[in-house]
């Protein structure tokens, strides 16, 4: 039978891992909030960059995308895990829609490049029998995501160049709502030629259009670049607002369990120490009855 000792000593490790979870629970949210914010800053910016994308195509007869479209080859894939584990079943779920979307465009594994962000993503797609021929680990904050989007930039380059790759695709999670999120795709490149036909066709929001004095063909590449450096930003700071929405979901279930299990260990508890007080006293009666019945 376990002692009032080693109860003890049960209770207090679990309300030690309690106050751990609940820092958890606490680091998890603040660094929503702040993944969160950060693509709510960015989406001033994106208009921006499209409303100059809008201004070179009305003077564009035919729309060209950055880069051909086409539907053979190979092609490279991003995908955006996590560093840490307590997440949930997030960097599985994203591993599977790449490996999924992948045949779905006619393709096998040992035909793509895969890069992978994050130690658990890259685990995931070694477990998969894929080789994970780049790597990028997580930043720590928001202001560290621009470094690694222009390492992965620099990388996507280097692929054009070296591997005439014009494919990529991103591979991240969504927030859906609360602690919950989707597992999402973006064709990065070559970029949606049917989106650049809709913001063509969009209304100016003014009656006057803005002119520019650089060549077209440059400043529309120029443009293209901040569109694809803002969609990897976006997909950072989306990603590591959903890891960190798995984790708070899953410190919940946790502290959950914890409680019930503290209530179980301190009733458990307030029933030994009951017993032991009660053979305390039953011990003290019979001395104290034999010590009368011996006087008497």
């Amino acid at each position: 039978m376990e002692t009032i000792e080693a109860l003890s000593r049960r209770l207090q490790s679990t309300k030690d891992l309690q106050s751990v979870v609940k820092t958890m629970k606490a680091l998890a949210a603040v660094k929503i909030r702040q993944f969160e914010k950060a693509v709510e800053a960015l989406e001033d910016y994106n208009r921006t960059v499209e409303m100059g994308l809008q201004i070179v195509l009305r003077l564009q007869t035919e729309v060209h995308s950055h880069r051909d479209e086409t539907n053979h080859g190979s092609l490279a894939a991003v995908v955006f895990g996590s560093d840490q584990g307590m997440c949930g079943q997030l960097n599985d779920q994203i591993v599977s829609l790449s490996l999924d979307r992948v045949g779905k465009l006619g393709l096998t594994p040992d035909r793509c490049i895969w890069a992978a962000i994050g130690e658990r993503a890259a685990g995931r797609l070694r477990a998969e029998g894929i080789t994970v021929e780049e790597f990028f680990s997580l930043p720590g904050s928001v202001k560290g995501i621009t470094a690694k989007v222009e390492d992965i930039l620099l990388t996507i380059e280097a692929w054009h160049d070296s591997k005439k790759i014009d494919r990529v695709y991103l591979f991240y999670a969504k927030p859906h709502s609360g602690t919950s999120y989707r597992p999402h795709f973006l064709r990065l490149l070559p970029v949606d030629r049917a989106w650049l036909e809709r913001l063509k066709a969009d209304p100016w929001p003014t009656k006057m259009l803005p002119v520019f004095t650089m060549d077209r063909d440059t400043l529309f590449s120029e443009l293209i670049g901040q569109y694809l450096f803002v969609s990897i930003f976006r997909a950072f700071a989306e990603s590591m607002a959903s890891e960190n929405a798995s984790r708070l979901a899953s410190m919940q279930g946790a502290e959950r369990n914890i409680e019930d299990q503290l209530a179980d260990l301190t009733n458990r508890y307030h029933q030994l120490r009951q017993m032991s007080i009660t053979e305390e006293l039953l011990d003290i009666v019979s001395g104290f009855e034999t010590l009368e019945h011996e006087q008497s």
